[in-house]
């Protein structure tokens, strides 16, 4: 959409979800949510978090003595945080069960293997010694009632990490939080969320981050690379010269449409100028120049004058498997393709005939 803002692309995607909901007479919002990332990131351990139940995640420097920590963690002074899952009056007794099962699961190994500490689990329950708590000693058992109130049969875990800022797209306690919520409902301990689709806009991404061994980037030799793509512009309102100074703290307008947990599609506000464009490219990622060239044709094009615009993309096949409320979007992509990547119901790809490339004046080195 050209001179249109990330908030007009976001009311356009909203009301064409809404409207095909009511095709499918699925409920939804009517006021969709807008969280920020750092604080999806800080308060469910994920970008794309599942709304539909609380289980938030609380900092709790300061609530646990020293040997508590020690006995998850050897890191030194790590963040500290407690998450308390409800567990909708299921008798402590059978959450002990389930949670001893839960973690002994191998698939459960990625929690209790994690370097930066093993989770500290508890259930509460009147009939235990501090209410079930004794693992937290008593000034953390008595910040964990004070602070989250937890009732009968509630699951408490505490999990350190390493200080900084966070990044990426969840954290280990975020994964479990959906895990754990996933693997009681299929056990009938808590109630599945009532049908219909919980929506949220999750936005102010950082636009820059740190660079990971798993992800080269875009080829530059700074030590970050773009968040989501070297295209998405700065979120108004900052001061700029900071893509220079300070690149890490700059806000990019990208943002993403949650349905339920799942990621459905993304979208941002473009840079619609050269000389941005080209200052991201060089100053800020520090591209080799050769790399930069790679680019030409859309600097380019910018260069001849550009109108500033704004879109979203979403993922179709995801988008209708939550509409039909189907579990794998194997079940509803409409050509899907198997493992060599073929398409066996159109019989593509194929080579294309001389009359193909004719009707689109195309000819093949």
């Amino acid at each position: 959409m050209s001179f249109a803002t990330a908030v007009d692309v976001r009311n356009v995607v909203t009301n064409v979800v809404k409207h095909i909901c009511k095709k499918f007479s699925l409920p939804v919002d009517i006021r969709p949510h807008t969280m920020r990332y750092s604080k999806a990131m800080a308060t469910y351990g994920s970008d794309k978090p599942d709304i539909r139940f609380e289980s938030r995640i609380h900092a709790a420097n300061g609530w646990f003595s020293s040997s508590v920590i020690s006995k998850l963690t050897t890191l030194e002074n790590p963040i500290v945080e407690v998450m308390k899952v409800e567990m909708e009056g299921a008798s402590p007794d059978k959450v002990s069960a389930f949670i001893r099962s839960f973690l002994d699961n191998p698939t459960s190994l990625t929690y209790t293997s994690n370097p930066a500490g093993m989770p500290g689990v508890a259930v509460y329950g009147s009939n235990q010694p501090l209410q079930g708590l004794a693992s937290f000693e008593h000034t953390g058992a008595a910040r964990v009632q004070e602070q989250l109130n937890p009732q009968p049969g509630d699951l408490l875990i505490v999990q350190t990490r390493p200080r900084g800022k966070l990044r990426g797209g969840s954290t280990p306690l975020g994964n479990m939080r959906r895990d754990i919520h996933e693997a009681a409902v299929q056990q009938g301990l808590i109630k599945a969320p009532e049908r219909g689709l919980k929506l949220l806009w999750v936005v102010d991404f950082p636009l820059f981050s740190p660079l990971e061994e798993s992800e080269p980037g875009q080829g530059g030799i700074a030590e970050f690379c773009s968040t989501h793509h070297p295209f998405t512009a700065p979120k108004p309102g900052q001061r700029l010269s900071e893509l220079i100074t300070n690149p890490l703290r700059v806000i990019g307008d990208h943002y993403d449409l949650v349905i339920n947990g799942v990621e459905v599609g993304g979208g941002s506000r473009r840079i619609h100028t050269a000389d941005m464009q080209e200052l991201v490219f060089r100053d800020v990622l520090k591209m080799k120049a050769e790399r930069i060239e790679d680019f030409r044709h859309l600097l380019n094009a910018l260069g001849s004058g550009c109108p500033p615009h704004a879109g979203f993309a979403l993922g179709f096949d995801r988008l209708i498997a939550l509409m039909t409320e189907t579990q794998s979007v194997r079940d509803v992509i409409a050509f899907p393709k198997t493992a060599d990547g073929e398409d066996k119901f159109a019989g593509s790809p194929s080579p294309l005939t001389p009359e193909q490339l004719a009707t689109y004046h195309l000819q093949t080195a």
